[in-house]
């Protein structure tokens, strides 16, 4: 049998890891991404709220996406933990800003808690290369 190739993207541009974790791993042509919370790169999460950190947390997933040569258009699955379900709402707003068609699969929870007291943490799994639809 012939092995994958497992390669860890990197990128400054995104938060630093702050546990025994990478930002994303590349097995092939898959990409998982780790959970991304509203912080950004200092380390801190940014104000404003749950929608702030949601699109910080989807803009830090873009530079992930971008060490590694892809784009949103390649993520096909999410998954979406919120502090608190009654933000779903509120977190799909500006989801939609980032993902405009052919959307990812997703799921979407509330948990207990977040890391750093974050109100929402999205992590995504991507195909690199080019992807056909097809009909």
């Amino acid at each position: 049998m012939t092995s994958v190739q497992r390669k860890i993207p990197f990128t400054p541009k995104a938060p630093i890891r702050q546990g025994i974790y990478s930002q994303a791993v590349l097995v092939d042509r898959t990409m998982y991404i780790s959970g991304q919370i509203g912080m950004d790169i200092s380390g801190q999460l940014v104000v404003g709220g749950v929608e702030a950190q949601a699109k910080q947390a989807l803009i830090n997933m873009g530079e992930i996406l971008k060490a590694a040569g892809c784009g949103y258009e390649n993520v096909v699955k999410t998954t979406v933990l919120l502090a608190d379900i009654n933000d779903f709402n509120n977190v799909n707003d500006v989801y939609k800003q980032f993902f405009k068609s052919n959307f990812p699969a997703r799921a979407a929870y509330q948990v207990a808690a977040l890391p750093r007291g974050g109100l929402v943490e999205i992590e995504a799994v991507a195909v690199l290369g080019p992807i056909t639809d097809a009909s």
